[in-house]
């Protein structure tokens, strides 16, 4: 059953991300004393998820983009992050949405956005190891023996960055639309909430400055996407 949501969930995997920052606008009862307390937060735990999802993909970078809509993959990516943790890419988009709950500063979102989405990767890992398990059977059960599915082996992680050429082009190209998403979710809830607690003409001052940093974000995924889309910058 596990496995066949999984299936499910793998299938529309990229409606996961954006079906968190819509969970993030439930209302609730608040959980912060502050509105920046619960956006600077909610920052700095996004921050980490994206900086995993940095590392995992500027090392040994895994494709799961499967086959068909089905989970497949040609070779047991081991190397990189994934020598201390089975699912990098995946602990980073659960540290993103877990960001996105506490910068809504609403305990109905903090508890259903990471419920619901540890669920669903929970179900999506059982489908990818499942298929794992029968195409690369020994090799990888060994695998998982030594590396945790979710957590972290902290041991040799320094020197693994330290050992890896870094390829910061192809974190650009796989990676720029994702802050721009979580970054913009955080605007938006923080203008949101401001708005809930202070009459429009005492806002304009946050509306203006959180705006700001987002055009300019928006300015750079543009640009980005330009020299992506032209072939002047490539991930290799």
């Amino acid at each position: 059953m596990i496995v066949r949501l999984g299936q499910f969930f793998f299938r529309y995997r990229n409606l996961l991300f954006p079906s968190a920052i819509v969970i993030a606008f439930v209302e609730g009862p608040e959980t912060f004393s502050s509105t920046f307390l619960a956006a600077g937060l909610g920052l700095v735990v996004a921050a980490a998820g994206q900086t995993v999802r940095a590392l995992t993909i500027g090392l040994d970078y895994i494709v799961r983009g499967g086959r068909e809509g089905k989970v497949y993959a040609d070779e047991l990516v081991t190397g990189g992050l994934f020598a201390h943790c089975r699912n990098p890419l995946y602990l980073g988009n659960l540290l993103i949405i877990f960001g996105l709950a506490i910068a809504a500063d609403s305990l109905a979102a903090l508890i259903a956005a990471p419920v619901l989405f540890i669920f669903a990767y929970h179900c999506i890992v059982s489908a990818e190891e499942d298929f794992l398990s029968a195409k690369f059977g020994d090799e990888f059960r060994r695998y998982c023996e030594r590396t945790p599915r979710f957590g972290v082996r902290w041991k040799g992680l320094a020197t693994t960055i330290r050992a890896m050429p870094f390829r910061w082009r192809r974190v650009v190209v796989k990676e720029y639309g994702t802050p721009f998403a979580w970054i913009l979710g955080i605007a938006v809830l923080t203008i949101s909430n401001v708005l809930e607690e202070r009459e429009l003409d005492d806002s304009w001052d946050v509306i203006y400055n959180v705006s700001g940093v987002v055009g300019v974000l928006a300015l750079l995924w543009l640009g980005t996407w330009y020299l992506k889309k032209t072939r002047r910058l490539s991930a290799d």
